[in-house]
């Protein structure tokens, strides 16, 4: 059977990853877009069935390269993103400028599928860079690419996202834990491998022209979410609320560093409810039902940060600490 070619761009964090994983299985070939192919071939090469994955390095996006890459292609995926500016207007390029572009090159080649990814919980605030480069983009994809497929995820996690370990690592080194706007800030985190079955059928569908919020099974609050982190890790810490105009300066300082814990602008974000709307359909919506529960899977890796480590059980953690 002829292999079907998707041309993959952000290929090296989790979804891209457990991407590969799951289209490499189901006889799909990648081509993954990469600006360090020897950095990506280090991530990746373990992650495909051999014969599936196809590396190739663009350092500025060359239009030329691009469009070979586009007349090979069946289907375009774009998981690109970033939840912090290194430098001015970064959002805008990564987040507007290049779906914008890439969705073109989709139509020019007369692709039959695009894909892009990008965020839940960003029509009301208006206050956020961030929140307004990803509406940008969708609104030029939308245009550019009449039968796009965008897909806005809720928190992404699994044992190699920058969200539940971040913090496992965080509660387990500080003896409290900053509360953003009490806490109450709600979110519907869908595990990676949940979210990565819903981009697969999406693919094997016939559905396009469709906005889809991603959302899991279970609704927290931020607090009820670092509680569970605490109870998988077997820690006591202070759950503190912090005033706004000190979480404020907090971010201020933070976002000077290089891989800032939190910046200005997240901060406005956790202002805003990460659920469902009434805007748009969900996965659930249209029978894409996620299996996994984010204590039953964070319990499987949280051991990480628990003290005496995996063949630690909570009892002799408990007594370690």
């Amino acid at each position: 059977m002829k292999q079907k070619e998707i041309l993959l761009f952000g290929a090296t964090g989790q979804i891209g990853r457990n991407l590969i994983r799951k289209l490499s299985k189901n006889n799909y070939k990648i081509i993954a877009v990469t600006r360090n192919i020897h950095r990506a071939g280090y991530i990746l090469k373990t992650q495909a069935n051999p014969g599936y994955l196809e590396l190739v390095e663009l350092k500025n996006f060359q239009i030329n390269k691009i469009d070979e890459l586009f007349k090979r292609s069946e289907i375009c995926i774009n998981l690109i993103g970033i939840l912090y500016e290194k430098r001015k207007d970064e959002f805008k390029l990564i987040h507007s400028d290049l779906p914008a572009m890439l969705s073109q090159r989709a139509e020019e080649f007369k692709l039959k599928k695009f894909i892009h990814l990008s965020a839940l919980g960003i029509e009301k605030a208006i206050d956020s860079k961030y929140a307004q480069s990803k509406l940008e983009g969708e609104e030029r994809i939308k245009k550019n690419f009449k039968s796009s497929v965008i897909i806005k995820p809720s928190i992404v996690y699994s044992i190699d996202d920058k969200f539940s370990t971040k913090f496992m690592s965080l509660l387990s080194l500080l003896p409290l834990m900053p509360l953003y706007y009490n806490g109450n800030t709600k979110f519907t985190p869908i595990h990676v491998s949940d979210l990565v079955d819903v981009i697969f059928k999406l693919i094997e569908s016939e559905k396009n022209n469709l906005v889809l919020e991603c959302i899991g099974p279970e609704v927290f609050t931020f607090k009820e979410m670092m509680k569970k982190l605490l109870r998988s890790i077997n820690k006591r810490r202070l759950l503190l609320p912090l005033p706004l105009p000190i979480a404020r300066l907090t971010a201020k300082f933070f976002q000077l560093f290089p891989n800032p814990l939190l910046t200005e602008d997240q901060l406005i974000m956790l202002k805003y409810d990460n659920c469902k709307s009434e805007s748009y359909k969900n996965n659930f919506d249209l029978g894409f039902i996620p299996k996994k529960r984010f204590e039953n899977e964070i319990e499987k890796y949280s051991y990480n940060w628990r003290t005496g480590g995996q063949f630690a059980n909570q009892e002799t953690s408990s007594k370690l600490k």
